[in-house]
Formats: C-alpha cells, sequence, structure tokens
C-alpha cells in the first residue's frame, strides 16, 4: 500500500506540458528521509510514455554528470484514475513507461531513498524525467519530501 507521511513538503518538478522529452527541475536529498517523485500524464494517444529518475551532484547539473539511477526502487501506479483511486504495486525497478491506452489519465509514483543514490561519487540531487510521447499527451510532476528536520520553514532542497 501507498503511504505518504503527514506533514510532507511539496515541491514542483514538471509543469504541466505536453509531448516531448521532459526533464523536471532537479533537487536536493540532503535534508531528505524519503522522497516520492509523483508523475501525472494524460494519455491522449496510446503512445506511451518513459519515465527514468535521474541522480546528479547539484540542483543546477553544472558538471552535467546527471545519470540514470542504478538501484531499483517501488514503484506504484495508476494507469486509470477515471475509474479507480487503487495503485498497483508494480516490480521494483529504476523506470518504468506507461501501457499503451489512450484518452486516460495515470499516476506513477516512484518512492526514491536518498541512501540508494551513488554517495560515493557524491550524488545526492535527482531529477524526473519522461521520453518523447505524442505532442497531445500532457506531463506534469511533483516532488513530495518527508524532511529529516521538521521546522516552520524547512531548508530549501533547490538550492545546493
Amino acid at each position: 500500500m501507498l503511504q505518504i507521511p503527514e506533514g510532507v513538503m511539496e515541491v514542483n518538478a514538471i509543469r504541466p506540458q505536453a509531448g516531448g522529452a521532459i526533464t523536471g527541475d532537479y533537487i536536493s536529498l540532503k535534508n531528505v528521509n524519503m522522497a516520492w517523485v509523483v508523475v501525472t500524464i494524460y494519455q491522449d494517444t496510446t503512445d506511451t510514455v518513459a519515465i527514468t529518475i535521474e541522480q546528479a551532484t547539484d540542483v543546477s547539473n553544472s558538471l552535467s554528470d546527471s545519470k540514470a539511477i542504478t538501484n531499483v526502487v517501488p514503484i506504484w501506479s495508476n494507469e486509470d484514475c477515471a475509474t479507480s483511486d487503487a495503485f498497483t504495486r508494480e516490480t521494483d525497478a529504476v523506470n518504468f513507461t506507461t501501457s499503451a491506452d489512450d484518452d486516460v489519465t495515470k499516476k506513477i509514483v516512484f518512492q526514491i531513498d536518498p541512501a540508494l543514490l551513488d554517495a560515493n561519487s557524491d550524488f545526492d540531487c535527482i531529477t524526473v524525467k519522461t521520453g518523447a510521447s505524442d505532442a497531445t499527451n500532457l506531463t506534469e510532476a511533483h516532488y513530495l519530501l518527508d524532511m529529516r528536520f521538521r521546522q516552520a520553514t524547512p531548508p530549501t532542497v533547490i538550492t545546493d
């Protein structure tokens, strides 16, 4: 069962947009216990959407060192939000591709434990990416973050 704790912080990753390959905003997980990447897709055509999570050493990806995560993570999906609010626990993986349905709204959730990032290479930031899709498919994403220290003004995650 997908359960997200109370008091998590929400940060935008991908503003609603259509079609092509999309790279979301990078965030730092230095002060995060657990992160959930929530991707919402309105799939207007049967063109599938590939979703990956990448890691980097800073939130601007200034070294252009972003690379796919290598440790599998828990993934949940609801591939037809209009007919059900239930999420299916998918096989743990490093990516997910939606099914080839059309005219449906889908939600995909990746659970990211910061301890699973490549700490030996100083990777402590993530982004969400989607592969190119039909121009009529719409994608939006956000991060839900369980912060290490609960406080009225939590530390920022959009700067290092």
